[in-house]
């Protein structure tokens, strides 16, 4: 087998209020989801990232940094809401009832 048969093919993932950041990349078989997180140099473009406060995922389900990747995982780094749901939908309700 050559090399490239032990590298996965993932992405990284983060979304700010005004910007997207999608970081698509190849890394060792056996790579966590905070090594894929700090080679992708997702860090240098968006510094807010707090890996120590901020939550992640793969695929929309939350997962420790520890987590090891596969091949076509999507690695999500979520930030905290800026507003409440429950609130933003009784504006919601109330704006649709005047």
């Amino acid at each position: 087998m050559s090399e490239h048969a032990f590298l996965l093919n993932v992405q990284v993932c983060y979304a700010r209020a005004d910007r997207q950041f999608l970081f698509d990349m190849q890394a060792p078989a056996g790579t966590t989801l905070e090594q894929a997180i700090r080679r992708s140099s997702i860090l240098d473009v968006a510094p807010e990232i707090d890996l120590a406060q901020c939550k992640t995922g793969i695929h929309g389900k939350l997962k420790a940094l520890d987590t090891i990747l596969r091949e076509g995982d999507r690695v999500e780094i979520y930030r905290g809401l800026t507003a409440d749901p429950k609130e933003a939908r009784r504006r919601r309700a109330n704006r649709k009832m005047e």
